[in-house]
C-alpha cells in the first residue's frame, strides 16, 4: 500500500511540475532564433561588436551591443520597448539593469515589459566566463523568459 501511495504522489508531483513549467515560461515559440552580425556600423572604443537576434522573420529583431567595461564585457540588448544588459564579469554571466547612459527606452517602460523577478533569477546564469558565441546563445535563450507574459508578442 505504501508503494502505491508513493507512486501516486510521484505522478501527481510530475503533473504539477510539468503544468507549472508550461505556465512559467517554457515557450516553444522562442526556441528558434537567428543571430546575425551587423556590419557597416560606426563603432567607437567602447562598442566592440553589434548583432541582431530575430525570433520571427516578420518582426523587428532585438539588437545586442557588446561594450567593454572595467568589470568585463556587457552585452546590451535594445528593443523598441525595453533595454537590458547581460554582463560577463569575474563573477560569471548574467542579466542586470542597463546603465542609464546606454538606455534607449525609458526606465518606466522597460520595467513594465521586463519581469523584475526573472531579472533577479538571471543575475548569474553561469559562473563561468563566456565567449561571444556562448553569450549570444544564452541571451537568445533566456531573453524571452525575461519578458513579462503580457508582452511576449513584442519578440515575435
Amino acid at each position: 500500500m505504501k508503494k502505491l501511495s508513493l507512486v501516486s504522489f510521484l505522478v501527481i508531483c510530475l503533473v504539477v511540475v510539468s503544468v507549472s513549467a508550461h505556465a512559467t515560461g517554457m515557450r516553444k515559440e522562442f526556441r528558434d532564433f537567428e543571430i546575425s552580425a551587423v556590419d557597416d556600423i560606426f563603432m567607437n572604443k567602447k562598442i566592440q561588436q553589434v548583432w541582431t537576434i530575430s525570433y520571427a522573420s516578420n518582426e523587428l529583431p532585438v539588437t545586442v551591443v557588446k561594450r567593454k567595461t572595467l568589470e568585463g564585457v556587457e552585452y546590451v540588448v535594445h528593443s523598441k520597448y525595453f533595454d537590458v544588459s547581460y554582463a560577463s564579469t569575474a563573477e560569471g554571466f548574467g542579466a542586470k539593469e542597463v546603465r542609464n547612459s546606454w538606455r534607449n527606452v525609458s526606465k518606466k517602460i522597460s520595467h513594465a515589459v521586463l519581469s523584475a523577478d526573472e531579472l533577479k533569477r538571471q543575475q548569474i546564469i553561469t559562473p563561468n566566463g563566456v565567449d561571444d558565441e556562448k553569450a549570444l546563445g544564452l541571451i537568445a535563450s533566456y531573453l524571452p523568459m525575461l519578458v513579462n507574459d503580457n508582452y511576449t508578442h513584442l519578440l515575435n
